[in-house]
Formats: C-alpha cells, structure tokens, sequence
C-alpha cells in the first residue's frame, strides 16, 4: 500500500490574520483586477488614478471644489481637489482601513464613484510611497506611508490653502514593474470626468479639461461632423443621454453609471436601446426592428444609482436589473420630445431606417448563399483551431483568446504551445481582402474574412463574441505589418465597437534572441538587443527571427504564456477612424506616397 504524502504542522501557529493593507498586497487582483505595465487602460496604475481622481469628483458632486489639479511625472501622482477635506481626525483611518469612510452614508455621498470604501486603501498598498494631507478650516493633518506601512505624521496650521485633499502616490514597482503612464489613456479618462460633470475643470500636467454641455460635448467630439442630423439630447434627475446616427457600422456606446465608464454596457445600455426602439416604433407608428433603428447609431448614456451592482470589481458591467421600466420609460419621453421639436432629424432617421432595413434584406440574400457555399466545404470552421473555454462560461472564459496567425509555419509553433483550454488559433492564407469602404455584403463573398467572422460568433452582432480577446500575431516584418493593417481595417470598418470595448490586441513577440553559454535573453526591438550584446560581451550570439513560424514550439510558449506581451488597440476618438483609414488603407494618392517616401526606414 502507498504511504500517504507528509502533511506539515496544522495547529494554532498557522493561522495568520492578516491587515486589511496586507491582504490587499497578497490578492491584488481581487482589488483592482489586474496589474499591467501601462500598456492597457485597465491595468492598474490607472486604476489606483482613478480611484484617487473618484474621490475628488466625488467632492464635486457634493457641491464642494469645482477644479481637481492632476500632475503625473516620471511615474508619480499628484492629485489635489478643493473639496471639504478629510476629517483631520480620520485621515489614517480613511487611508488604511477597509471599510472605514464617508461613502457608507447617503447624507454624505448620495452617488458615489469610488471603490466604496476600498479605493484609496488599495492605492496606499501598492503604491511605494504613499502621502495624503487633508486641509480643513484653516488646518492640516498629513500621514506618509510606504507600502501601506505608516511612516510619519504631522499636523499644523494652513491658513493659507484651501479647505481639500492632496493625495501623491508611486506605484509600486514590486506590483507593477517597470510601468509607464500612457498619457493619452489619461487624457481620455480626464474629458470624461469632464463630460459627465459639468462646470468641474480638471487640469493635468497645465492642460485643462471642461465641458458646458455634458453627454452632448461627448458625442459631438468623438463623431465630428459625419452624423446624420444633430445630436438628440436629455438630461433628467437620474439619467443623460445623447444619440445620433452616423454612416458607420454597428452600433456604437458611451455608458456610464455614477461616473464610471462601463465598457462591457449592462443592463442600463440594455434598457436605453429597447427604449430608444419604443420610442422610434410609437413617433412613427411603425414596427420597425431593432436591428434597423440601431444599425449605425452613436449614443452616450449615464445614469445615477443610489446602490449600483456590478458584475466585478472594477466595474465594467452593470448588474441592477430592477432599473429598466424607470429607465425605458424615460428614454421613450427624451427621444420623442428630440423628434417632435425636430421634424428635420426625424425624417433623416427615418431615411436611415429605410435604407438599413434595405441593406439588410441584400444582406440577407447574401448570407444565405455564403451559408450554402460553406456548407458544401466543411461542418468546421476551416482554418480554425478551437480552445475548451469562451467568453461567457464564467470567470475562466475570461481567459478566452484567439490569435490571428500569418501562415501555417506560425501557427504550427502555436499549435504545440497553446494552452487548448483557453487558446484558440485562426490561420490566415496570407494577406486578406482591403476592407476599406466595402459594403458588408463584401465580407459574405470572401471566404477567408467569412470564415474569421463566423470562428469569433459576430456574424449577427458582437453579443455573440466566442472569445475574450482578439490578438493580432503577425510577423515583425512589412508583410506582417501590412496584414495587420489589414485586419485592423476589418474591424475598425465593421465591427468598430470590439475596438472601442478593448477586445482587440497585437502580440508583441521577440525580434532577436542574444544569449551565451550561461544566458538567453529575448529582446522585443533593435534597442534591446544592443543593450544585451553590451551586457553579455563579445561572445553573445544573435539571432534574427524573421517570422513566427522561426521560433522553436519550446521558445514560443513563454511568449504567449503567464507573461504574454498584449499592446491594445485602442481609438482615442471614432471621428479620426474614415480620415485615418481613408489615407492608409484607401486609394493611393500623391500625398501618401509623398508621406511614405519621407517615413521609409528600417531600424532593425
């Protein structure tokens, strides 16, 4: 019989209580979800920002500061409002105590953004230095810590400033490694604190952030001027909203609940859109589809909630599902007042119903056939290499991924080192089709880009999505960028709102490998193999991977493992996509070969 496996000591000695800091340093994820270099705008430096920032609005919305002052250098923050100021009395309690705040109290903060009562306390643990002064009728109390370990304390007069709180803080480099702010990431997330808080000005780094008009600022800044008729606007007790349509695919959303940016919608987007089709269907007494009234829309929607449920942590999805009549009801009361006071707008939505539902039923007749054609080829999607778990089955799904690969050599290097229960592959012949002002009807006569579309389940809408994320892993080459440009012309031209929600990355693989006897490093650019010749001596051997399909099955699993190099693809505004595809992806013009001549290089 097989002895049973040596256990270790359990008795009293191995129970551990740990701080409320303590506990969040040990499962940070559970905290701020993820922790990240910078590189995507949910890692976690910008969480901890935005926490801080939370706070200060917060201030705002309770009729106390109306400017919150932002400085980020070198990969430190700064962030002071002029609100009430923290008690002088709380000021380590509210820093270093979970549960320990005002937010707990609706006569104190009635809509709160914050982490309820976690999010400051979360940045004093991950962060490497950590400094809160609150001023206060003439008065200040200041407390220092270094990862969540109290340091210092002091307290005195300060007649001189005014009544708020500063708040400097350095993530820690223990947490996040060699991170770097992405500042138009925080650019971005400073117009929509602006957006959504008229008369507040934020100021970062000297450049100030303001709006007049709320939701309506919002939509006109991110659309331009390719809108079908001037954007519709309402503005009630709990909720804003502003819409247009515009001559782009899909549908397109700016949600926001209590100030936070909702990017997975809820069930707020989910009762605006049925709203906006009650309200369309009963101004002009018809019984149009969904798919019709919402084909090419652009719609910015908050809304206000005493006690707002969401589906994680970091508050990406809203769960409340006792809300949608209030709210139904008051998107069917805006939009009809919109189109009754403006007959122009209602008759060029109606045109654009007319036309969709005209596209739609060409649409249709064309997927049929497509759907003839490829089941005449293969029950299976050809090309596609398909994983265990995918976007919906729970947390795991979470991990869902597909890659997009160059060539059969590639994707036979990942085929051996996926992980199959979260990794699936989608082989590409060579260069697809340019998408580049194409009708849908395009996609369903290219095999290739059908096949893609029907592997990632967006055939009908992107709720269909199969998987979490979308990377882009093609060689580090010209041919490789051009496919890759290809593809982003794909979705950026169809189905812009996975870009926009941050479902689309580029694998970041390495160009050249340098080791020694004793040594491998992979270096990612011309830079990094420089600096490890320097380190390594004259002895190193460099090797060049010209493709994907060059790095070993062994090597290539590190790459798309626990430590996975992901650059998201990410819009900063939708009224510079036509511009910017038309010049690259469109019709050859003497002003792009002009700008191709004066930018050729090569690097590497």
């Amino acid at each position: 019989m097989a002895s049973r496996a040596t256990t270790s000591r359990y008795d009293e000695s191995k129970i551990k209580t740990l701080s409320s800091l303590e506990h969040i340093r040990l499962r940070t994820g559970m905290y701020i979800g993820r922790l990240g270099t910078g590189n995507n705008p949910d890692d976690g430096i910008y969480v901890l920002l935005k926490e801080v920032i939370d706070n200060a609005v917060d201030e705002f919305i309770m009729g106390a500061g109306d400017r919150i002052t932002v400085a980020i250098r070198d990969g430190s923050v700064s962030v002071r409002d002029r609100g009430r100021g923290i008690p002088l009395g709380k000021v380590i309690d509210c820093v270093s105590i979970i549960n320990t705040g005002a937010k707990y109290s609706d006569e104190v903060f009635q809509f709160s953004v914050g982490l309820n009562g976690v999010g400051t306390k979360a940045v004093n643990a991950l962060s490497s230095r950590f400094r809160v002064v609150s001023y206060r009728e003439g008065k200040f109390f200041e407390a220092v810590f270094e990862r969540g370990i109290l340091k210092g304390k002091r307290e005195g007069a300060a007649a001189r400033e005014h009544s708020g709180t500063l708040v400097e803080f350095t993530p820690d480099p223990e947490k996040f490694g060699e991170y770097a702010y992405n500042m138009e990431f925080v650019e971005k997330r400073m117009r929509h604190y602006a957006y959504l808080n008229s008369g507040l000005t934020l100021v970062l780094n000297g450049q100030e952030f303001a709006s007049s008009n709320g939701l309506l600022d919002l939509l006109k800044d991110e659309t331009g001027d390719d809108v079908l008729y001037d954007a519709g606007y309402w503005r009630g007790e709990r909720m804003e909203f502003s819409f247009t349509h515009t001559n782009n695919y899909g549908e397109e959303y700016f949600s926001f609940v209590n100030g936070q940016y909702t990017s997975d919608g809820g069930t707020h987007l989910s009762a605006f859109r049925e709203g906006l089709l009650k309200a369309v269907n009963e101004f002009f007494q018809a019984s149009y589809k969904g798919e019709d009234v919402r084909e090419g829309i652009a719609a910015a929607v908050a809304i206000k909630l005493l006690n707002p449920m969401f589906e994680s942590q970091t508050k990406n999805k809203l769960g409340n599902g006792d809300i949608k009549p209030w709210i139904i009801s008051e998107v069917v009361r805006g939009v009809d007042d919109y189109l009754r006071r403006n007959p122009a707008a209602a008759r060029r939505l109606q045109e654009k119903i007319a036309t969709n539902e005209k596209l739609r039923t060409e649409l249709n007749v064309v997927k049929k056939e497509a759907r003839e054609a490829a089941k005449k080829i293969e029950l299976k999607i050809p090309k596609l290499k398909d994983c265990k778990l995918h976007l919906g089955d729970g947390p795991d799904g979470e991990r869902s991924t597909i890659f997009l690969t160059e060539g059969q050599s590639a994707t036979g290097s990942m085929v051996s080192s996926r992980d199959v229960m979260s990794q699936a592959i989608f082989s590409l012949r060579g260069k697809p089709e340019n998408m580049h002002a194409r009708k849908r009807t395009a996609i369903y006569k290219n095999e290739e880009l059908y096949n893609m579309m029907m592997a990632l389940g967006i055939e009908n809408d992107i709720e269909g999505l199969r998987y979490a994320r979308i990377v882009l892993a093609t060689d580090a080459d010209y041919d490789g960028f051009h496919i890759r440009n290809l593809l982003l012309t794909f979705f950026l031209t169809f189905f812009e709102e996975l870009v926009t929600q941050g479902r689309v990355y580029i694998l970041e693989t390495p160009i050249f490998r340098v080791r020694t006897k004793k040594e491998t490093r992979y270096c990612y650019s011309a830079k990094e193999r420089d600096e490890a010749v320097a380190e390594f001596g004259s002895s190193a051997e460099v090797t060049r991977f010209k493709g994907l399909g060059e790095i070993s099955p062994n090597e290539f699993g590190q790459f798309i493992g626990e430590d996975i190099r992901l650059v998201t693809v990410d819009v900063q505004t939708l009224k510079a996509v036509p511009e910017v595809l038309g010049f690259y992806m469109g019709k050859n013009t003497p002003e792009r070969r002009e700008y191709i001549m004066k930018n050729l290089k090569n690097d590497l």
